[in-house]
């Protein structure tokens, strides 16, 4: 198109969903001057967080949080091009200018501010896993081997649960990380880990392909908003804010939670850095 101000009118299919992808004109004006030149928008992305983003058989990145930023995208008028990157490592990408902006189900946090804006979008907790049969309270963990990913906010719980039970008395608990969510499960499977932390909708995924190997262990807690990632100060948090409010307005943002099962996590307002508004 000549120009991101260019409204268009396409029928694409997402998940198998006839949706509509006008481009949201207001929210396009937003968009930082290089990006609005180069048409396309460089997301950062850790591939390996089923349901929320990973790889099919063919390579190809999906995943309900990659629909709805290719949404969002298509609001914004431009390309979205995914960057396969390490969790750990895409924050400081955002920061450095490596990537325009970070998906990978980051949980908005004071601390990762400091560095980092995130725009708002679903709300997600923390569950544990253990192997089916086996009876591990959350809150009553030390001692025990829990494996989570790292740079997580599960791994930050962790290691907080480790140094109250040291502080009580008690023996710590033994933190394993691992460069992915699948990794971090398959730790369990393995027997390597009495237990497993992710996000929630993560882990009841995670969960179901084990075919009964895993079960849940505890309820879902620390509820917190899930953030896109963006420069501190950077016209494009607005930006994709709107295109977000406008994919709601539509319809897409709740047929895409809807159709992978996460809907409820859904939201009904947009924020900006939502976890110290």
């Amino acid at each position: 198109m000549n120009s991101v101000l260019k409204r268009a009118f396409v029928a694409t299919a997402i998940l198998g969903l006839a949706i509509s992808t006008t481009t949201s004109a207001t929210a396009a004006t937003k968009l930082p001057a290089n990006i609005t030149k180069a048409g396309a928008i460089n997301i950062g992305i850790d591939a390996t967080y089923s349901p929320n983003e990973f790889k099919d058989k063919n390579g190809k990145v999906i995943g309900w949080e990659v629909d709805l930023f290719n949404a969002v995208a298509k609001k914004l008028g431009v390309k979205a091009n995914y960057v396969i990157a390490g969790f750990d490592t895409i924050l400081a990408g955002v920061k450095a200018g490596k990537y325009d902006v970070g998906v990978s189900s980051f949980t908005d946090t004071k601390e990762r501010q400091a560095s980092v804006d995130f725009v708002n979008y679903f709300s997600a907790g923390t569950q544990w896993a253990v192997k089916t049969g086996v009876k591990l309270d959350p809150n009553n963990a030390c001692g025990k081997i829990v494996s989570a990913m790292t740079g997580s906010t599960q791994a930050d719980d962790i290691s907080a649960k480790s140094e109250a039970c040291t502080k009580a008395g008690k023996k710590a608990i033994t933190l394993l990380t691992y460069d992915s969510g699948e990794q971090a499960t398959s730790a369990v499977i393995l027997g390597r880990a009495d237990a497993t932390a992710a996000d929630s909708p993560v882990l009841a995924y995670a969960v179901k392909q084990t075919k009964g190997k895993l079960a849940l262990a505890g309820k879902i807690f620390g509820e917190a908003p899930y953030g896109i990632a963006v420069a501190k100060k950077s016209t494009l948090a607005p930006a994709i804010q709107e295109a977000f409010a406008a994919i709601k307005k539509d319809g897409t943002y709740d047929s895409i939670l809807k159709k992978w099962g996460v809907e409820a996590g859904a939201v009904s307002k947009f924020t900006i850095n939502g976890a110290t508004a």
